[in-house]
């Protein structure tokens, strides 16, 4: 098996497919246009494929076509790159970029899962039409976002939900932290139960008075990031951040 310093700076490329050495894969759609005329990948090209699953192998490009390519399977990789605990983010659903932004960083940071929640602050609220359409480009991001940072396990994206209808049938598992501005709390006081965090942050706006007062209700503490109130991208980048620093694979 093959050492992941060796692999550092190989393509990488998503693919549900079981993966096993010797298997024949053909790749198409926005992967095979990525491979093909992004990274200018040719026949003969030693590029990595992982099934999102946590299973990682070396390939070989065998043909590049139109609309696909086509690859060898070898050898596994060895992967260690997911985090030693089991965060949750809980996202306010934010605009466009700014959303974008929170997955792509939030899986570069290792979470483990992430839901969006529809809140009352949330300035974007799309139709089953639109929604389905969005939904299908932040699993994009998370793809993506795996491809350039070397996790071989796609983070879960969970339904979109009403942040009502969600916090009143919530069964919290571990450690729940709410940031919230005006707390006197700080994370360095809280100590991780069962190294499961599940962090809630509002969207643009934050959390109403009471949003807030229900995530209490259902076990969440609030916490302040220092004194400046931070964006939502920077809030729940900062606090994924802090928790890998203080209990993660930060340290």
């Amino acid at each position: 098996m093959a050492g992941i310093n060796d692999s550092m700076h190989v393509p990488r490329l998503y693919t549900p497919e079981n993966l096993a050495d010797g298997k024949e894969l053909r790749i198409s759609g926005q992967a095979a246009h990525h491979a093909a005329n992004v990274l200018r990948l040719t026949a003969g090209a030693t590029i990595l494929v992982f099934d999102g699953r946590g299973h990682e192998h070396r390939a070989s490009i065998t043909a590049v076509n139109r609309s696909d390519i086509l690859l060898a399977v070898h050898e596994a990789v060895s992967t260690r790159t997911e985090s030693c605990l089991d965060i949750t983010l809980l996202q306010g659903i934010a605009r466009n970029d700014h959303m974008d932004l929170i997955l792509q960083k939030a899986v570069e940071l290792g979470v483990n899962t992430i839901q969006p929640l529809w809140m009352q602050r949330s300035q974007t609220h799309l139709k089953k039409e639109r929604l389905a359409k969005r939904i299908k480009h932040w699993e994009a991001v998370i793809i993506n976002a795996c491809e350039q940072c070397g996790r071989a396990t796609l983070p879960g994206l969970s339904p979109v939900q009403n942040f009502t209808d969600w916090i009143n049938t919530a069964r919290l598992a571990g450690t729940g932290i709410m940031l919230q501005p005006e707390s006197d709390a700080l994370m360095k006081q809280l100590e991780p139960n069962e190294n499961r965090v599940s962090v809630l942050v509002g969207p643009e706006g934050g959390m109403t008075a009471e949003e807030q007062t229900m995530a209490v209700t259902a076990g969440f503490q609030g916490i302040r990031l220092g004194p400046r109130i931070l964006r939502t991208e920077t809030a729940a980048l900062a606090a994924v951040s802090a928790i890998q620093t203080l209990w993660g694979d930060f340290n």
